[in-house]
């Protein structure tokens, strides 16, 4: 982050494009941090049976856990945001990508609550709070990677691909869900039906890092010297940008907040309110999540022909 706040517009354009091979496998791997991520959300009413003793403690302790560790999301992307400025783009998105790929295995393989009592929700918390964190070096590092590599004239366009591409995963895991709580009932679900999903990340997510390994790195970090390279660039960026940092914070809150009410509560109140099944809950999660999916690279056609701010005003209004 530090590197691109540093770095001149003209410094940016003057370096070649990354090839459109590893620009799409930069950007298409960011299905797998939603899916996961998602996933949690989507399986909240069975999370809170299986590893929190259900009921309504059940659900709220499911959803506490949730908005707890994703603050391991912005401490993720400050240590990853600094490993990237020091080694590389390429190697932080292999190190989170092969984090997420243990994070997503190892819960599908957990003890339940009925196996060995609340431990089974402590573990649950440890493996929620390491992939959070791995997301959120995930996702800032390969927008970094798509902001260096990409032509100037299409930056809105390409990095709002990887934005679809997460939504992609977010519908892969609001279906898988639906499926999965369809096909198994009662005690089947409880013990390793909610297992399938998680496995199913885990295989992606392999791939994926296999694919990740043939990326080329960023023109600009290959480009800089040693000279040019801060020795503490988080500290340097927080010192030299502190408005640019706090406006990319409050950006980003408005987005997540209205997505995460959107896909995390409204769902589990349906639910929970008994006016919904799980079934048809997650139903109106994957409509939500395609018009998602079409919208967001209209929005960064929009930015790349009208400017970031005019649209960014615009959907910050739509939003409130």
């Amino acid at each position: 982050m530090a590197a691109i706040a540093h770095t001149p517009a003209r410094r940016l354009d003057d370096h070649p494009p990354i090839s459109r091979g590893s620009l799409t496998v930069a950007g298409m791997s960011t299905i797998i941090e939603w899916y996961d991520f998602t996933l949690y959300l989507y399986l909240t009413t069975v999370i809170s049976r299986v590893f929190f003793g259900g009921g309504t403690s059940g659900t709220a302790w499911t959803l506490l856990v949730f908005a707890g560790t994703y603050l391991m999301r912005p401490v993720g992307a400050a240590f990853f945001g600094h490993v990237g400025d020091r080694i590389g783009r390429k190697p932080v998105l292999l190190i989170s990508m092969a984090l997420m790929t243990l994070a997503m295995l190892a819960t599908a393989c957990l003890p339940t609550y009925a196996s060995i009592g609340p431990m089974a929700g402590y573990l649950m918390i440890a493996l929620r709070a390491l992939m959070a964190f791995s997301v959120g070096g995930e996702y800032s590092g390969v927008m970094t990677y798509l902001v260096e590599g990409s032509e100037p004239h299409r930056r809105g366009f390409v990095t709002s691909l990887a934005s679809a591409a997460s939504e992609i995963g977010g519908l892969l895991a609001v279906g898988l869900s639906a499926m999965t709580t369809s096909y198994f009932v009662g005690d089947d679900l409880d013990s390793w039906g909610w297992r399938v999903p998680f496995f199913i990340g885990a295989a992606m997510a392999a791939t994926t890092l296999f694919m990740r390994s043939r990326m080329e790195e960023s023109p600009v970090f290959e480009e800089e010297s040693e000279a040019d390279k801060s020795k503490n660039p988080l500290v340097e960026v927080l010192k030299t940008e502190p408005a640019a940092v706090w406006r990319g914070f409050a950006i980003s809150a408005l987005g997540s907040i209205t997505y995460y009410v959107g896909i995390g509560y409204a769902p589990t109140f349906l639910q929970s309110a008994g006016k919904f099944s799980e079934s048809d809950a997650l139903w109106l999660g994957t409509a939500a999540a395609i018009a998602v999916i079409l919208v967001t690279p209209l929005a960064g056609l929009a930015a790349d022909r009208f400017g970031r701010r005019p649209i960014l005003l615009s959907f910050g209004v739509l939003a409130a």
